[in-house]
């Protein structure tokens, strides 16, 4: 079978879990590493090896789950870490190192020679030790161009197969990461995964730019779980190459809803009712120009097909609904009420949502119809 033209490397495990307050126990673990193989996702990036012995047991327990995924863990650029990941079960290892000189020498104390070096010795001795390596570049949108190619060329000369292009605080638009990701691309042997985080909210435009650039793996994390504001969402990047570019990933779509709640429920951040794709109200309406459009058909309102993604439209009422919408809900209760009433009860509703700041619900509706119809 021919690898998709772009793989989806998903960190909920790693990166996800780096969000502030989160920690999953080892259940839920093997079941959010279980439900992202079942709908497709080729690779799982699933821990930190150096954490401890708690961490490797961890890891060694979601391997042994025999997922069909091919599995990576995150390591720093160092010998300690790559001896850490002996007989943990995974054979690909993103060794991570910071390429800017503002991390280089604001973080490290080091030079460019250094990291260089650096590299050359720890790729090689995991190559040594069996493992295929992923050389991340920490900060990698604050690089110089000149030494961010020195560095490419340097890990692909070691044995690397991938170089990881981190914008480690979420700086970058899709413009620049366009333009940046074509150049680094040309002359390149290795393939090349974008990490994106979301601080400017552009996560997965910057995703989706790096692909077209020539990326041939990316990040993402379920909900866009990960640090700070957090990563590209697996959701959003998958859906948004199927929808604008065509481009299948081999990931079930229609497995969203299920994979989303249950790393909802793990992490604890309960998401936004109008997150993309995934959030309870996305595919809700409400204001009487978009139900009356919807009525008549679906498309005049539905850039995304529910479907697909395994949701369906909503009609709800509320302060802008309009008569086609409130005599279709009423009509789904049972309820059939003249134009005239329907007049009537948008009075009634209005008061309901500015007063209550909810949808009503069908005990709602029902009430609200009687006290109508009484006055």
């Amino acid at each position: 079978m021919n690898r998709p033209l772009v793989v989806i490397d998903d960190t909920t495990l790693r990166d996800g879990e780096q969000s502030a307050g989160v920690a999953f126990t080892l259940d839920e673990r093997l079941a959010i590493a279980t439900a992202l193989d079942a709908m497709g996702v080729p690779e799982l990036e699933i821990g930190i090896p150096a954490m401890g012995r708690e961490e490797q047991e961890e890891i060694k327990a979601v391997a042994a789950l025999g997922l069909r995924a091919r599995l990576l863990v995150w390591c720093r650029m160092q010998t300690t870490d790559i001896l850490a990941c002996q007989g943990l079960g995974i054979g690909l290892v993103d060794l991570s190192i910071p390429v800017s000189d503002q991390q280089i020498q604001g973080k490290l104390g080091r030079d460019r020679h250094w990291v260089l070096a650096t590299m050359t010795h720890c790729v090689g001795l995991a190559r040594e030790r069996g493992l295929a390596v992923c050389v991340g570049g920490e900060d990698a949108s604050r690089a110089d161009p000149d030494f961010l190619r020195q560095v490419v060329e340097t890990a692909q000369r070691a044995g690397a197969e991938r170089f990881r292009f981190a914008d480690t605080l979420g700086i970058m638009e899709p413009f620049t990461v366009y333009d940046t990701l074509l150049r680094l691309r040309q002359g390149m042997d290795m393939d090349l995964e974008m990490h994106a985080h979301d601080d400017l909210g552009l996560a997965t435009a910057n995703t989706l730019a790096a692909i077209r650039a020539g990326a041939t793996h990316v990040n993402t994390t379920v909900n866009g779980l990960g640090e700070r504001a957090g990563n590209a969402p697996l959701e959003e990047v998958v859906a948004g190459l199927s929808r604008l570019h065509g481009i299948a990933t081999g990931i079930d779509l229609k497995q969203f809803p299920h994979v989303s709640k249950l790393v909802e429920r793990a992490s604890g951040m309960i998401l936004s009712p109008q997150k993309s794709v995934v959030g309870e109200r996305v595919f809700s309406h409400e204001a009487g120009i978009h139900v009356d459009g919807l009525l008549k058909n679906p498309l005049n309102y539905q850039g995304i097909d529910p479907h697909d993604v395994g949701r369906e439209h909503s009609l709800v009422l509320g302060k802008h609904s309009g008569r086609h919408g409130i005599r279709w809900v009423y009509a789904n209760l049972g309820i059939d009420i003249s134009p005239g009433e329907a007049d009537h009860l948008q009075q009634h509703l209005r008061h309901f949502a500015c007063r209550n700041k909810r949808v009503p619900g069908s005990e709602d509706l029902l009430s609200i119809y009687a006290n109508a119809m009484a006055g």
